[in-house]
This record gives C-alpha cells, sequence and structure tokens, in this order.
C-alpha cells in the first residue's frame, strides 16, 4: 500500500487505537461472574436475556458481566460501551478454568484486580494487596 490510500488506512487505524473501542476493567467498573454456566454457543442477545432474566440486572448498565461454559474451557464477557455490546471469549488451549463461584446467589461480584486474575485462568480468591492503602508521611 502506498500513496493516500496508505496514509487514510493509518489514520483510521490511529483513531480507533485513540478511541473506548476495548474493554476496559478499570477499578470503577462493577464486575457481576455469574455462577450457573451456560451454552457457549449463545450470542449478545441471549446473554442479555440471561443478564435480566437469572441475575436480575441491566445489561445496559455498564457492568461487565461474566459468564463460564458448561465444560469450564472458555468464558465469555459482555459489556454495554454506551454505542453498543462488546462480546468476548477467551477459550483456553490446555485445561479448564478450575476456579468458579458457586452457591445459592445466581452471581458474584468480583473488584477489578479479581476480574483479571480470572481471565488470566488464576484463583480470584487469592490474597492481593488491597485496593486502597493510607500514605504514611
Amino acid at each position: 500500500m502506498e500513496g493516500v490510500g496508505a496514509a487514510r488506512l493509518a489514520q483510521f487505524i490511529a483513531r480507533l487505537a485513540g478511541s473506548r473501542g476495548m474493554i476496559q476493567i478499570a477499578p470503577q467498573i462493577r464486575i457481576l461472574v455469574a455462577v450457573e454456566a451456560i451454552d457457549g454457543r449463545k450470542g449478545i442477545d441471549a446473554i442479555a436475556q440471561l443478564c435480566r432474566e437469572k441475575l436480575n440486572a441491566d445489561p445496559f448498565s455498564g457492568y461487565l458481566f461474566i459468564f463460564r461454559t458448561r465444560r469450564g474451557t472458555a468464558i465469555r464477557v459482555l459489556q454495554y460501551d454506551g454505542q453498543g455490546f462488546w462480546l468476548a471469549t477467551k477459550r483456553l488451549s490446555k485445561g479448564r478454568f478450575r476456579w468458579w463461584p458457586t452457591g445459592t446467589e445466581p452471581l458474584r461480584t468480583l473488584r477489578a484486580h479479581q476480574a483479571q486474575l480470572l481471565l488470566a485462568a488464576g484463583n480470584p480468591d487469592a490474597d492481593a494487596p488491597p485496593a486502597w492503602r493510607p500514605l504514611h508521611p
């Protein structure tokens, strides 16, 4: 690619990189993990309906919703960013997501660092430093 076409493509890529074009796990985002596994073939509309019916949560809230597939080899992440839905899938090439919440409640809330551990196939219940520490002079 040369000339005007390459320059326009470079501008487009730069605009995309500078936009809110990714799911961001910031400390202020509420993260909800569904306890019950889902069918991994479900799309955005079906997962948004699960948020309403099973989790009693609004899929348009901006919350980050995390679901595990029945076999435990993949997780699905759904988030509304104000313009539309993001649906991301992480499928492990080996093994399964070993940690998953259990209990009678339909969901569990995680903090940002716990969600990052979960996405890395780790244990979100592992000890971590507190989210905020007072500074001593």
